[in-house]
Parts: C-alpha cells; sequence; structure tokens
C-alpha cells in the first residue's frame, strides 16, 4: 500500500488548508486513516483520524474546533480541512493508514505511512 499526501503550502495565520491523502493499491477495510504532524524537534503528534469507511471521526483536543477529517466512501481519498491555522500548526503532516480504532492516537498501531507534507503558518 502506498500513501501520498499532498495540499500543504504556506499560508498566513487565519487561513485554511486543505490536505488529501489517497491509497493506491488497495482500500482499506477495517481500523482508521489518520493524520499526525511533527515540527522540528517535537514528537509525532496526534491530529485527527476516520475510520476506514468514513462513519467515525476522531479528534486531538487542538484540533477538534479548527480541523475536519472527511471521506465520501471508502474508496476515496481522506480529506483534512484544517481551518483558523496558528503558527503552532506549522509541521510535516503525515497520513497513515491501518491504525487501531481503539488506539487511533497512537502512532505505533499504523502499518502504512505517506511521505509528509510541510505544511507552514505565518504570523
Amino acid at each position: 500500500v502506498q500513501l501520498q499526501a499532498s495540499g500543504g503550502g504556506l499560508v498566513q495565520a487565519g487561513e485554511s488548508l486543505t490536505l488529501s491523502c489517497a491509497a493506491s493499491r488497495r482500500t482499506f477495510s477495517s481500523g482508521v486513516i489518520g493524520w499526525f504532524r511533527q515540527a522540528p524537534g517535537k514528537e509525532r503528534e496526534f491530529v485527527a483520524a476516520i475510520s476506514w469507511n468514513g462513519r467515525n471521526t476522531f479528534y486531538s483536543d487542538s484540533t477538534k474546533s479548527r480541523f475536519i477529517i472527511s471521506r465520501s466512501s471508502a474508496q476515496s481519498p481522506v480529506s483534512l480541512r484544517m481551518n483558523s491555522l496558528e503558527p503552532e500548526d506549522t509541521a510535516v503532516y503525515y497520513c497513515a493508514g491501518g491504525g487501531s480504532q481503539i488506539r487511533y492516537k497512537d502512532y505505533r498501531t499504523y502499518n502504512y505511512w505517506g511521505q509528509g507534507t510541510q505544511v507552514t503558518v505565518s504570523s
């Protein structure tokens, strides 16, 4: 399985950005697809996750009021709409698949990872 993350870029504080995660060679029929981020010198941080069928969504406390994760079907890409971006959101964002629906915050439960896309928010 290959995951392709896209949509990163440079924006100003308060603006929005939408990331996309597409899977090739297979579709996920269990678990969750998640987004994580990692800023320089910091640990990888959970951002949001969605169940393989799109019915359940999960967010971190820092993103639940501003970010929206979605997918229209089990075959469609996973989108992460990021609103009201802050400089603290600056990081490389990674999508990952095959994660545990119970331990979705734990990056170690995910089996497949994309290459990452840079998001930079200027103040």
